[in-house]
């Protein structure tokens, strides 16, 4: 361990939490006034940037309520709205006297609406969409007027159907004449062909087109009617919390597990992820060494139809149960077991006894390989994102792992390191610190500060470095939280060359979770918990990565580029602003950076298939933009053969291949001869690798840095 110092850090939020709100308890009996009262205390009395209730923020929360329960506005009328907005500027009053009679009335009418639809939609896809008529669809909601009446109500309903029908359409008529040309030009291999699709009419396809449209909706109100009333004013409570930042989120009690699961990157249970079917619960995947797994009896596809705990006699029938309400009962504590009742695929029935283990979600968790370039071994690092056990940080976490990763790199006698933090958006604060030295022999990490108290220096104070070689940081546009004081931290130093996006995300804010349980007497409901804005971080050079991100050393193109995706793209998110920075010290190593950077930037100034992708870029957001489609087959199946044919020329960005071989470390060959999902994972990571511009150009500066640090050595030896 480096130090206790991260302990501290999480007992100090923890602390801040309880002297700051459980001095006051509440005991309100109605749950919904009671969740409210201490949701809007605690953020009154904790949160960074509190904000003033009025009516301001009542026409705010009231637009993003209603948006959230009608965002395609097919539920609601325009005279259902006009009742409503007799409360537009009166939520702040209600928020403060704990008053919900704003969100029993719109949830009486959502429910009532909702009913009222499923006739519509049912009653338009009972009848064939005439794809001869030349009309248009409009994808921007926003633009949209709620409707009057019902006729227009079903005619909006109508519209939106078509429109989801047309491609379901396209994909037929599309199959049925690659069957006829396979057909043709494989007429020795007939035989292993589906060709009952040519014997379809277009009438035929049309009504299976609408067919598939009826089940995917019956699908979704099926999961809608699953929902209860604590759901919908999770949603309301949501639409006020958000108001104050947004990462600023209230999570009813199965998201506040599902929460804490994904920070730690484990749960207890039996190792599947499920998913509703209609009444049905269905298999969706089985997790690679977990429990069921292990066992080799549960299936892709199984519904479990019964679950029974080892000290019951009767198994509970579990069809038709909500989603969340069944895996309550399926997982588990360690070493406990469960009897499911499976309908198999081949529609067979028997029981299976799993018992239950800790599972490790794998994808969750860093990695990393090896690879040879110019004679020389690499190693690079996918760090997906900085997990941690909030109940135990001495379990396993991020910069533990890092370090064991670190260590097993070295003894393959890697000489320079590329550690990939794209798409990681962020997590723990006490890992990252920990983390960043790692790679520093001591020093600051970060700053942090809350609204009032002076600022405070997260620092590495313990002299060991894991990893003293070159080291190059991968980022882009969804880069956030953690990643960008990692990155910042490690730029400031010019202890690592940072490549990516022009900025990272831009989240510079600094979040602690809280048990709402906590404020409650003798309640027997679990009121969830709260995740709040308490603090900023602020980089050792006293600038915010807030809005503005961490700028990259070599900026490279990526698909994201012309994309609105960042801190600064949210409602209400917190200003930049600056602090005065930490004393630290340069790296005090012998790579020349700027030198190295010049020499990558020339290189990605020149790189073909880099134009490319920036060109695919500009596409993408072209494509993104299209507000306008014709309901017309002809001239849908037109226009999306004209955006086909312009796609053909990125093509070639698939086809991009590099001459570098990356290979697992030893440990885990040994472990992929057990585990054939994990050594088919690792073929795939190691294929998108060698694929891959950036880690590419990653590498190339890796041996730039080696060189130069090679040379300039050499020239200090001989002047000493």
């Amino acid at each position: 361990m480096k130090r206790n110092y991260k302990l501290l850090l999480l007992v100090l939020l923890l602390a801040f939490a309880s002297c700051s709100f459980t001095t006051k308890k509440f005991e309100d009996p109605n749950k919904d006034k009671l969740l409210m009262q201490i949701v809007t205390y605690v953020l009154e009395q904790g949160h960074f940037n509190p904000q003033d209730i009025n009516d301001d923020f009542s026409k705010r929360v009231f637009n993003d309520y209603i948006e959230q329960l009608d965002p395609l506005k097919r539920y609601f009328y325009a005279s259902d709205i006009e009742e409503f907005k007799a409360y537009e500027t009166q939520l702040d009053d209600q928020i403060k006297v704990y008053d919900v009679s704003f969100f029993d009335l719109t949830y009486e009418r959502y429910v009532k609406r909702l009913e009222e639809s499923k006739a519509i939609y049912k009653d338009i896809l009972s009848e064939p969409f005439d794809y001869t008529v030349s009309e248009q669809f409009y994808t921007d909601n926003d633009k949209l007027e709620y409707v009057s009446s019902k006729k227009e109500l079903k005619e909006r309903w109508r519209k939106q159907l078509k429109f989801s029908t047309i491609s379901n359409y396209d994909d037929l008529i599309r199959e049925r004449e690659n069957t006829k040309k396979q057909t043709l030009t494989n007429s020795d291999n007939i035989e292993s062909l589906d060709t009952s699709i040519l014997e379809k009419s277009d009438t035929d396809l049309e009504i299976e087109a609408r067919e598939a449209s009826l089940e995917y909706l019956n699908e979704l109100y099926a999961y809608i009617d699953d929902r209860e009333r604590k759901d919908l004013f999770s949603v309301y409570m949501n639409a006020i919390v958000d108001e104050f930042d947004p990462h600023t989120d209230y999570y009813a009690p199965v998201d506040k597990d599902r929460f804490n699961r994904d920070m730690k990157g484990n749960f207890e249970g039996i190792g599947a992820r499920l998913q509703k079917k209609m009444d049905a619960i269905v298999v969706n995947e089985i997790i690679s060494g977990g429990p069921a797994w292990r066992q080799n009896e549960l299936e892709v596809g199984d519904q479990i139809m019964k679950v029974r705990q080892a000290d019951e006699t009767e198994a509970l029938n579990i069809v038709g149960m909500k989603l969340d309400d069944a895996i309550e009962f399926i997982k588990g504590p360690k070493g406990t077991e469960v009897t499911l009742t499976l309908k198999k695929v081949d529609g067979t029935i028997e029981d299976i006894t799993i018992t239950r283990d800790i599972v490790e979600l794998e994808e969750t968790y860093v990695k990393s390989s090896t690879v040879i370039k110019d004679g020389k071994t690499y190693g690079v690092i996918n760090l997906p994102k900085f997990y941690v056990d909030f109940q135990d940080y001495n379990n396993r976490n991020c910069a533990s792992d890092m370090k064991i990763e670190l260590e097993r790199l070295k003894a393959q006698g890697v000489e320079g390191i590329v550690l990939d933090l794209r798409n990681n958006g962020g997590g723990s604060l006490p890992a990252v610190v920990d983390m960043g030295g790692l790679f520093i022999e001591e020093g600051p990490i970060v700053q942090v500060k809350d609204a009032a108290a002076p600022k405070e220096v997260y620092s590495d104070k313990d002299p060991s470095i894991v990893w003293d070689g070159p080291l190059v940081i991968l980022v882009n546009e969804v880069s956030a939280s953690a990643s960008e004081i990692l990155a910042a931290a490690m730029q400031d130093y010019k202890r690592a060359i940072v490549i990516g996006s022009k900025q990272t995300y831009g989240k510079g804010t600094v979040q602690t979770f809280f048990d709402l349980n906590r404020m409650v007497r003798m309640n027997d409901d679990d009121m969830g918990a709260l995740k709040f804005t308490i603090q900023k971080f602020y980089r050792i050079n006293g600038g915010s990565t807030q809005l503005e991100g961490v700028k990259s050393d070599v900026v490279v193109p990526d698909r994201y580029s012309y994309i609105d995706i960042g801190e600064r793209d949210l409602e209400n998110p917190l200003a930049w602003s600056q602090i005065d920075p930490v004393d630290y010290t340069l790296w005090n190593g012998y790579y020349d950076y700027e030198a190295t950077i010049e020499k990558s930037n020339a290189r990605m100034a020149g790189s073909e298939q880099l134009k490319l992708i920036d060109e695919n870029a500009k596409w993408v957001k072209k494509m993104r933009d299209r507000e306008v489609y014709s309901l017309n087959y002809d001239q849908y199946r037109s226009a999306l053969e004209q955006s086909e044919e312009e796609a053909k020329r990125f093509d070639k960005l698939g086809e991009y291949k590099t001459n570098l071989t990356f290979e697992s470390l030893p440990y885990e060959v040994q472990l992929m001869e057990q585990d054939t999902v994990l050594k088919e994972k690792r073929k795939r990571w190691h294929k998108s690798l060698s694929k891959d511009v950036y880690i590419e150009e990653a590498l190339n500066v890796l041996n730039d840095l080696k060189m130069t640090y090679e040379i300039k050595k050499v020239a200090s030896s001989v002047k000493n």
